[in-house]
């Protein structure tokens, strides 16, 4: 069988834009992208998802690879698989937001390690949140909703040198503002109840010097802090789970699904 130059690169193209696309999501979506999986993981399940997903998807545009449009069309494939991944990341940073204003307010703000999903220090408490809300967003199976959307997204938001818009990209702009808002509902209760209590021990200490009572507050507001996050948890995945409705919403609404 002979094969013309033409009718190669167009086999190409059918599978490189797609498997970019894909490839993108893997590099944002949470869980996934932690630096602890190996690189070749996330590359061999971007490359099986695409060989699945090519024969179901429309025919690529008319568009030379090695050119100028074809370069557009790239960048516009990583752009959508990236903001798919990232409008995720940004749901997760409401849990840290939300844990580390939880333990500056107890008092453990100093107990901090490693987050593996992005390689910087965070208190522990966050990280207990960070934990939680991946074991929910794996139990609801929202890594392959988001698999789904995005292999949908070819019929709604085809192969193009047109993708994303300026519109698009300010409205995921927007809702970031939604990590410091939700971030703030979910440490509300824990801190108003820390908040009364120091204002407690203020008073206390005014009243009664000698007692020392910031000496014995300080092991107090963690212990009590502590339980208020065990008594709360449900509360703050129920707020996670709402921040991540909210996302998919948007990323549906990206993609035109």
């Amino acid at each position: 069988m002979n094969f013309t130059e033409q009718e190669i690169l167009s086999a190409l193209a059918a599978f490189i834009w797609p498997f970019i696309r894909i490839s993108s999501m893997f590099i944002s979506i949470p869980v996934f992208s932690v630096k602890s999986l190996p690189a070749k993981i996330r590359l061999i399940a971007a490359l099986l998802i695409t060989l699945v997903a090519v024969p179901l998807l429309p025919a690529p545009p008319n568009v030379a690879i090695f050119s100028y449009e074809g370069f557009m069309v790239t960048v516009q494939q990583i752009a959508i698989g990236l903001s798919t991944g990232f409008i995720l990341q940004m749901v997760f940073a409401v849990m840290v937001v939300g844990g580390q204003s939880i333990a500056f307010s107890m008092g453990l703000g100093f107990a901090s390690m490693v987050d593996p999903a992005t390689g910087i220090q965070v208190p522990v408490v966050a990280q207990v949140f960070v934990v939680s809300s991946s074991l929910v967003f794996l139990g609801v199976n929202g890594h392959l909703l988001l698999i789904e959307m995005l292999v949908e997204s070819f019929h709604t938001l085809p192969v193009a040198v047109v993708g994303l818009s300026l519109d698009n990209l300010w409205s995921i702009i927007i809702w970031s503002s939604q990590i410091f808002a939700a971030g703030v509902l979910l440490a509300l209760p824990v801190l108003a109840t820390l908040l009364f209590v120091n204002i407690s021990f203020g008073v206390a200490a005014r009243a009664a010097p000698q007692l020392q009572i910031f000496g014995v507050g300080f092991p107090i507001t963690i212990m009590l802090g502590m339980v208020l996050i065990w008594v709360s948890i449900s509360s703050t995945l129920d707020v996670f789970s709402d921040v991540l409705s909210d996302g998919f919403r948007l990323i549906n609404k990206l993609l035109k699904l």
